[in-house]
């Protein structure tokens, strides 16, 4: 096995880097599917706005505020797609920086 490789065998409840990538495939759909919405919504609506029909087309708004019908998300919606997207990156910063630091160290170790 080379050194900058994760050992396959540990759990990755032993293996910090494990544990983060799992944390991260779980919580990936949760994060992505609300900022495709936002995104989407977003979108369609500047683009009928800018046609002139944003007024037929204001359910598009509501939805991209968190708005769901009954459901109104509209006060911690953006809270939570921040926060979500901030943990991703976050999360995704330290693996890019673990592995680039493991390679340094098996470069300076050859």
């Amino acid at each position: 096995m080379q050194s900058n490789q994760l050992p396959a065998n540990q759990p990755a409840s032993k293996n910090p880097d494990r544990r983060l990538r799992h944390i991260k495939y779980v919580l990936a759909p949760f994060v992505i599917l609300p900022l495709l919405l936002t995104l989407t919504t977003g979108s369609l609506y500047q683009a009928a706005d800018l046609a002139g029909q944003g007024e037929q087309f204001d359910w598009l708004l509501s939805l991209h505020k968190g708005n769901f019908g009954p459901l109104k998300l509209g006060f911690i919606y953006p809270f939570l797609n921040a926060l979500g997207l901030l943990i991703m990156a976050v999360a995704g910063f330290s693996l890019w920086y673990r592995a680039s630091a493991r390679r340094k160290q098996a470069t300076n170790r050859d």
